[in-house]
């Protein structure tokens, strides 16, 4: 059996995403290219890896087998790649970071600042929701992930490093922005801009307001902390954001923070990566960095 590590990168970018087209826009490559390189590892292999049920594509059984190797290799990968760089040391190296789109707005700052004491090492920065960041972890794409409450069923290590209080906004013309104030019960009145199911910032919400036994209104459902900081100051309805997402909004006076009855929510962002994973030196020397910060 004959098989490139590029024929397996390309099968467990179709395996993840279960669609050709997904993972040719991940890999940059042409939907043609991602066929044939499956193809000729499906030649190789002598076993079919997919198979197509109506317009959807499925994992054959063999291809559930390959996925399971095709991991490990990767990890093992990974691995050699960091202990290559702990030979180089931080003169040279790579780190793959992915954040929370609400911690996009204070980690560019970080990275600057780490960028500056070393300037040799490369950085890739990538930015999702909570269910990328979840999978990026599952499959060990990721040095490391700075997210909110990391979810307790999985094999993960994760430290708090920064806080990350939750508060309610609102437009400067609002009229409980006029309120020394605001208690709890009054927010059942006023419709709320939220986002996506699964997002952190949504979990919180719904696990404090169910803890109090209040029900809030659902205005709009929306897809980013901008969309909703604009929807809020167009007077749509009340939000609940980091205040890390909000300095802008604050000095230009678009949006005010309410003061209600137990908040902030107080949470925390934390510096996570799998249980057991070996850390590079350039992504222990960040972790060490954010640490001491």
């Amino acid at each position: 059996m004959h098989v490139t590590l590029r024929q397996l990168q390309v099968f467990g970018a179709v395996a993840r995403h279960l669609s050709y087209t997904r993972a040719a826009e991940e890999l940059h490559l042409s939907q043609p290219a991602v066929s044939i390189q499956v193809r000729q590892l499906e030649e190789s292999i002598e076993l079919p890896l997919f198979e197509q049920i109506g317009k959807k594509i499925f994992l054959t059984e063999a291809g559930r087998e390959l996925q399971h190797y095709s991991r490990n290799i990767d990890t093992q990968l990974t691995e050699a790649e960091a202990v290559f760089d702990e030979l180089k040391g931080l003169h040279r190296g790579h780190l793959n970071i992915t954040v929370a789109t609400t911690a996009n707005y204070f980690v560019p700052g970080l990275l600057a600042r780490f960028n500056k004491q070393h300037p040799g090492v490369s950085i890739r920065l990538d930015v999702t929701n909570r269910e990328g960041l979840l999978k990026q972890l599952e499959y060990n794409q990721t040095d490391i992930v700075v997210m909110g409450r990391p979810p307790g069923d999985r094999d993960l290590a994760f430290t708090a490093f920064r806080d990350n209080p939750l508060v309610v906004v609102a437009p400067p013309h609002h009229p409980l922005s006029r309120r020394k104030r605001v208690r709890l019960r009054e927010l059942q009145d006023q419709p709320f801009l939220l986002r996506e199911p699964g997002s952190g910032t949504r979990i919180a919400m719904e696990r404090f307001f169910s803890g109090r036994n209040i029900r809030v209104r659902t205005g709009m459902e929306l897809g980013s902390n901008e969309a909703i900081k604009q929807s809020v100051a167009a007077g749509l309805g009340l939000g609940l954001l980091s205040r890390d997402t909000l300095s802008m909004e604050l000095q230009l006076k678009q949006l005010t923070i309410l003061n209600v009855e137990d908040f902030p929510i107080l949470r925390h962002w934390h510096l996570v990566h799998r249980k057991g994973k070996r850390l590079s030196t350039v992504a222990s020397t960040f972790k060490d960095f954010l640490l001491t910060r």
